[in-house]
């Protein structure tokens, strides 16, 4: 284990004591009372921070009804005014839970793409020493459902272009379901980051890695969403390209990520 790493004391509990999971939604009414129910049944003991950025469907009315009606006070709510991307939402949350006692932080999305009955496995590798556990797609016994094949071919192929670039060995380094040790999230300096999408995902996992913390992969389930529309644009993607390219260059040049 390397000098960054916090160690191999479990932290979370059998149903989730002592974790939070961020929720980011934008119009995600319909999906988010459904995986929010699963995720209470699948771990009781979780708490769950949805970060709504003025959803013009209500989600946010609706994640304040969810609160209200869960009488063990474990969902909790987040009003957002901007609407700035995913990136800046999930920082929102993590300084929410960074400032309470919560000793794992979890990214999940809201559309039901990430199994909340799969989160267990984030939380084991964490007790068992991992700093950073990315649910993966591509290592073995991961895989994709119902994904249209030009999605996968895009996302494989800028998993394999920032493996390459930045000389990680991280298969899903794109990928968004993931558990932290808040002392991962400690160590990041939130102002510096401004980065959204795909390049958020790629720009704090390489982080982690960056400042010697132990990152393990296990292997989820990738649903694609039933309602709604994915959120990604082209101009996410060009941005993991470029931003992907200069950290490799500052990598190789011994410069750590700002």
């Amino acid at each position: 284990m390397s000098s960054g790493a916090t160690g191999s004391a479990a932290v979370v509990g059998p149903t989730g004591e002592n974790a939070l999971v961020v929720i980011p939604t934008y119009n995600e009414r319909e999906n988010l009372p459904i995986v929010v129910d699963r995720l209470l049944k699948a771990l009781p003991g979780v708490h769950v921070l949805v970060v709504d950025d003025s959803s013009p469907d209500g989600t946010g009315d609706v994640a304040d009804k969810l609160a209200k009606a869960d009488k063990a006070k474990r969902i909790h709510v987040l009003h957002r005014t901007d609407k700035d991307g995913l990136g800046k939402a999930y920082l929102a949350g993590f300084t929410w839970g960074l400032a309470r006692d919560y000793a794992v932080l979890v990214e999940m999305d809201a559309d039901g793409s990430h199994a909340p009955e799969q989160l267990h496995r984030l939380f084991d590798a964490v007790n068992d020493g991992a700093d950073l556990a990315i649910g993966s797609r591509y290592v073995r016994g991961g895989s994709t459902v119902n994904w249209p094949k030009r999605r996968e071919i895009l996302s494989r192929g800028a998993n394999t272009y920032a493996r390459l670039a930045l000389g990680s060995s991280v298969r899903d380094i794109t990928a968004g379901f993931r558990a932290y040790r808040r002392a991962v999230l400690e160590s990041f300096d939130f102002d510096a980051i401004d980065s959204a999408g795909y390049c958020f995902q790629i720009d704090l996992a390489w982080r982690a890695i960056q400042g010697g913390f132990v990152v393990t992969e296990v292997p989820i389930t990738f649903t694609e969403r039933a309602i709604g529309e994915s959120k990604m644009d082209g101009g996410v993607i060009t941005e993991a390209f470029l931003q992907v390219a200069k950290w490799g260059m500052d990598s190789r040049l011994g410069r750590k990520p700002q």
